[in-house]
């Protein structure tokens, strides 16, 4: 197989490349004076299974017109098959109409990576599963669970956990955790007042003296979690903390997070961490290189992707 690194998480890329021992295959991704994104494909890649790892986080666009044009490189190269892998899939959140002559965002990707050239697609914890059904090519959508219950029950007692849904549409991926530990499950039910602003409204569960976790795939703004942290210490929570896969962290999160009753943020590195991220002091990451390769070697030798959750 051959690797290829775009620019939006290259440490996770290098630590891929770690686990499968496969080299990062040579390959200038750069820009012209007028910011268009060129490609060239330095190595042999004719009739070769090729994985193109690449983010499409900050800054969104470019990282996702980075993407295409690598794809149309290689597919213009002769590569017998390329694989988008895709640690945090953006515009993912656009994925129905919220108003009148608004965009469905997440079906338009799909259909540029598929025109592209791209013959597969690796991901990580969409935001909505229905995602999949975008695309007219087999995509895998692996799921964090594994690296957050591992770490779970390295550095906490299990037995006062209580698993914690900060909305009611993430039941399904907190109550996945919580079977998992088997430990009890709590839901938080918010009334969103306008878009970027939360309001919690009501705790579902009994959390009092409960060590709580709160699961959730994406975290911006943090001010869901930042509000359901307060929302469960009134309730008498014994401590909160947050299992995040994908940390964009945009504006003041950081502070935002700094500054409320949250013991600890955990995401993992499917985001390549800011300097302000990396300085927090009660923000940590885990790394998925090792999901990810496990992912990328099945499908190179056709084989299983699913089994890796039994």
């Amino acid at each position: 197989m051959k690797l290829i690194a775009g620019n939006s998480n290259r440490p996770l890329a290098e630590a891929i490349s770690t686990c499968l021992e496969v080299p990062l295959t040579k390959a200038s991704i750069r820009r012209f004076a007028d910011m268009e994104v060129f490609v060239e494909i330095q190595e042999n890649v004719r009739g070769e299974d090729v994985f193109v790892i690449q983010s499409t986080s900050f800054p969104a666009n470019d990282h996702l017109m980075e993407l295409l044009v690598t794809v149309d490189a290689l597919r213009r190269g002769s590569a017998r098959r390329i694989t988008a892998v895709i640690p945090y899939f953006g515009y993912a959140r656009q994925d129905r109409k919220t108003g009148p002559r608004t965009p469905i965002s997440a079906k338009l990707v799909a259909n540029l990576l598929t025109t592209a050239g791209a013959n597969r697609v690796l991901t990580l914890d969409l935001h909505a599963g229905q995602i999949q059904g975008f695309f007219d090519i087999p995509t895998d959508n692996l799921v964090a669970a594994p690296v957050f219950t591992r770490d779970i029950k390295e550095r906490l007692d299990t037995r006062n956990l209580m698993i914690v849904s900060p909305d009611v549409g993430g039941v399904v991926r907190a109550r996945a955790i919580a079977r998992r530990l088997e430990a009890d499950l709590a839901i938080i039910d918010k009334r969103r007042e306008r878009a970027g602003v939360s309001e919690v409204m009501n705790v579902i569960g009994d959390v009092n003296g409960r060590d709580c976790i709160m699961i959730d795939d994406i975290v911006d703004s943090a001010g869901t979690l930042c509000n359901a942290a307060v929302a469960l210490k009134e309730r008498g929570a014994k401590s909160v903390r947050a299992y995040v896969t994908h940390g964009v962290l945009s504006g003041g999160a950081v502070d935002r997070v700094a500054k409320s009753p949250l013991d600890e943020l955990v995401t993992t590195d499917s985001i390549e961490a800011t300097q302000p991220v990396l300085d927090s002091p009660n923000i940590r990451k885990l790394s998925i290189s090792r999901l990810m390769a496990d992912a990328i070697e099945r499908i190179s030798n056709e084989r299983s992707v699913s089994s890796l959750f039994d």
